[in-house]
């Protein structure tokens, strides 16, 4: 049972980006949501959260990176950082293409929620800058009930 059914506090104080962005990404609509971005506005991450439906790749990676740019979590003039998050949602969709990212081609549509997470992470003693990209929603054939859960996740340095 959840600490949300039990009435008791959802304490994610000490979650790491990727792990607050994967939550908030299925969550975002419930209640832990909002502490979820509390913590995360807290450590002063940048974050956007989208929706996309599509049987185009094209699409789906324009929809995530048209996000990140109008919520300024990346700088659109910046090359690495657009770069940066290309790796990242790439990954991601990888994830829920199961290694192959292709949909419309073999008749697979998607509808995904996303999240794009943008913060300063500590590894190794050093303080650096990562993106996280997560992706949940389903894939399947163009059909309704066709189709199935799908979470992705990709995380990359700026």
């Amino acid at each position: 049972m959840s600490n949300l059914n039990q009435g008791k506090r959802f304490d994610c104080g000490n979650y790491t980006m990727g792990k607050l962005t994967s939550l908030l990404v299925m969550l975002h609509n419930e209640e832990a949501g909002a502490e979820i971005e509390q913590e995360m506005k807290k450590r002063g991450y940048r974050y956007t959260i989208g929706k996309v439906g599509a049987m185009e790749l094209v699409k789906v990676v324009t929809a995530i990176e048209t996000s990140a740019k109008a919520n300024k979590v990346i700088d659109p003039n910046s090359y690495r950082e657009v770069h940066s998050l290309y790796h990242a949602i790439i990954e991601a969709l990888q994830g829920i293409g199961r290694g192959t990212v292709q949909f419309g081609d073999i008749l697979r549509t998607v509808g995904l929620t996303f999240c794009i997470t943008r913060g300063t992470v500590e590894i190794s003693g050093y303080s650096e800058e990562w993106l996280s990209v997560c992706v949940y929603g389903t894939i399947g054939a163009p059909k309704k009930g066709f189709e199935h859960d799908v979470l992705g996740f990709g995380y990359n340095h700026i």
